[in-house]
């Protein structure tokens, strides 16, 4: 080989190593960029939630399948608690709308009160997603998502009116909720006009355990016969019992809530608690995180859609996973 042809398969090596070099460095580019891009480059959506309490696992569990959902689509949730306090959550929703969320998820605790949150919400072009509870300004939700609360009640009426000619009736409510008041409403309608079934007594409990005992608490010692006590969600039933039991008079009495919880299922196989009508808290949070992502790809949705609710007592409790929410 002469000097001419070195030099020629020099260069030509030279030329081929500059292109693998430029080869691989474009390769390495090439992979960074598209590792950025799928973590920076597309915009991750970011949801809000404020429920009227996380004081009860319904709402616990509500959220948890919302999170779920999102998160396995990698986006993230923020969760908030207002406390039963309305004026907290409208600052709440205020500030979920400061960090540019792009929906919200919103169990209102005062059904009339949450309206200057969602005009804010909406004034922001941020959708807000009603869930459990109505709103009394509908028309500034993007879709409401509720367990037929309705039909909950009748369904605990019809099935007391089995087992009881007559009663004397306690009602446990929360009056600011529109889904406490229409189970409560259901159930009135379905005794309506059969005057064997007297209400005695009412009481707002805001459907919590700690306030339904001592009220119910006081009713036991201003009545003197109590045959059956409807309270608008499981704890608040829970808590009559508790009551019912500190003044050793729980026997005869038949105790309603409305929710379906593993402590209501316990309790009604134990024989301790009559019924309740079961809500789908896991239905609920698919359905809402499928309403979202339609709602943010500008498809259209459902106005209202209504999750049936199912009776539960000790003839059918076994058809029921104690253990669990269904």
């Amino acid at each position: 080989m002469d000097w001419e042809q070195v030099k020629k398969w020099r260069k030509t090596a030279g030329i081929f190593l500059v292109i693998c070099f430029f080869g691989m460095f474009i390769l390495i580019y090439a992979k960074i960029f598209v590792i950025f891009y799928n973590n920076y480059g597309t915009h991750k959506k970011v949801f809000g939630a404020t429920y009227m309490t996380m004081n009860n696992q319904y709402y616990k569990i509500l959220n948890n399948e919302i999170r779920r959902q999102i998160e396995k689509k990698g986006d993230r949730l923020l969760t908030l608690d207002p406390a039963l306090d309305q004026d907290k959550q409208n600052q709440q929703i205020q500030y979920l709308i400061e960090q540019n969320v792009d929906a919200i998820f919103l169990n209102p605790v005062d059904w009339k009160e949450v309206g200057p949150g969602l005009e804010a919400a909406k004034k922001a072009g941020i959708p807000v997603i009603v869930l459990d509870a109505p709103v009394y300004q509908k028309e500034l939700a993007a879709t409401t998502i509720v367990s037929d609360n309705y039909q909950a009640g009748v369904q605990c009426a019809k099935d007391m009116m089995k087992k009881r000619k007559s009663a004397n009736i306690v009602l446990l409510t929360h009056k600011e909720a529109k889904s406490g008041v229409d189970r409560i409403q259901g159930f009135l309608d379905t005794i309506e006009g059969h005057t064997e079934y007297q209400v005695i007594a009412e009481t707002d409990t805001q459907g919590q355990i700690e306030r339904a005992l001592p009220k119910v608490e006081q009713i036991i010692e201003e009545h003197t016969y109590i045959d059956v006590i409807m309270a608008l969600n499981d704890p608040a039933a829970m808590g009559a019992l508790a009551a019912l039991d500190s003044k050793n008079c729980r026997e005869g009495v038949l105790v309603y809530g409305v929710d379906g919880s593993p402590e209501a299922k316990k309790l009604i196989a134990e024989g301790m608690m009559t019924g309740t009508s079961a809500q789908f808290p896991k239905k609920i949070g698919a359905q809402a995180i499928k309403s979202a992502y339609q709602i943010l790809n500008g498809e259209e949705i459902d106005a209202n859609v209504v999750i049936p609710v199912e009776m539960i007592t000790k003839n059918n409790i076994e058809e029921f996973d104690i253990s669990r929410w269904q």
